[in-house]
């Protein structure tokens, strides 16, 4: 594992683990204010899509990530002329690990919205039956 993430270029992937750290962190808090009832049920429905929005942005991020590794790589292969066919697969494939992180913090982040809307829904369906 970690060496995907220094193959994946260390400032993005770095990058990516703060965006799913603070993603998580948002999680937590949403849940513990959910679980404490504080806040009407759209303010809290409203804030919850923020995991939503901070897991598209990692996986936006991501792509940013791969885009600029290409580009480096499409330079230095221009530079050279000529490259073998496993060397250009092999950068091709290491480009794809930030946006596979990416994609996988942000699946996690609508697995998390699901679970908290679902949790939302169940205590409104429980406050309005009482």
């Amino acid at each position: 594992m970690f060496k995907l993430f220094i193959e994946g270029g260390p400032l993005f992937m770095g990058i990516l683990t703060i965006i799913f750290v603070f993603m998580l962190a948002v999680s937590i808090w949403s849940f513990v204010q959910i679980q404490s009832s504080s806040f009407s049920l759209e303010e809290l429905r409203r804030k919850i899509k923020y995991i939503k929005s901070i897991g598209l942005f990692a996986l936006v991020f991501g792509i940013l990530g791969q885009l600029i590794g290409l580009f480096q790589a499409f330079t230095v292969i221009e530079q050279m002329e000529s490259v073998s066919s496993a060397i250009l697969a092999g950068g091709l494939k290491v480009s794809m690990i930030t946006t596979l992180y990416g994609m996988i913090i942000y699946a996690i982040s609508i697995l998390i919205w699901m679970g908290l809307d679902w949790t939302l829904k169940k205590l409104h369906m429980n406050n309005s039956s009482s």
